[in-house]
């Protein structure tokens, strides 16, 4: 369940970046949960891919910020958090949002499952997990 939590992370990542921009043009509050989408674009792609902590210039505060987030439950968490917010964006408009919604919740609940089934938290070697972060320093 943490792998499929994971790719589907990365597929979170896409969407919302697309869609973040897609419905930034509407002149209504879907404004506020559109640039909302692409910060937590931004968001998940820094917990999905620990690599870019290394090779991107960040400050010590957005490095604690994400290194909370190392563990099932934590993921799980952050990702229900992020798809609660993109369903309020229906409170302003019926927008493509949902879907990112709906892609956010699913990634949480696989990452639930996985800290429920005890599975041991590691990342993908080809997201920049453990091995090519050290091949890097």
């Amino acid at each position: 369940w943490r792998i499929y939590g994971q790719w589907t992370g990365v597929l979170c990542v896409i969407l919302c970046f697309a869609l973040g921009i897609a419905n930034i043009f509407h002149l209504h509050w879907v404004i506020l949960f559109s640039v909302f989408c692409l910060v937590s674009c931004f968001i998940v792609l820094f917990i999905e891919i620990p690599l870019l902590l290394r090779i991107c210039p960040t400050s010590a505060g957005f490095d604690a910020f994400i290194r909370r987030f190392e563990t099932n439950y934590m993921r799980a968490a952050i990702y229900l958090v992020l798809s609660l917010i993109q369903w309020l964006s229906l409170i302003a408009a019926t927008t493509s949002l949902v879907a990112c919604a709906v892609v956010l919740l699913v990634a949480a609940i696989f990452y639930a499952l996985a800290g429920v089934r005890g599975q041991a938290f590691v990342n993908s070697k080809t997201l920049g997990g453990q091995g090519v972060a050290q091949m890097i320093v």
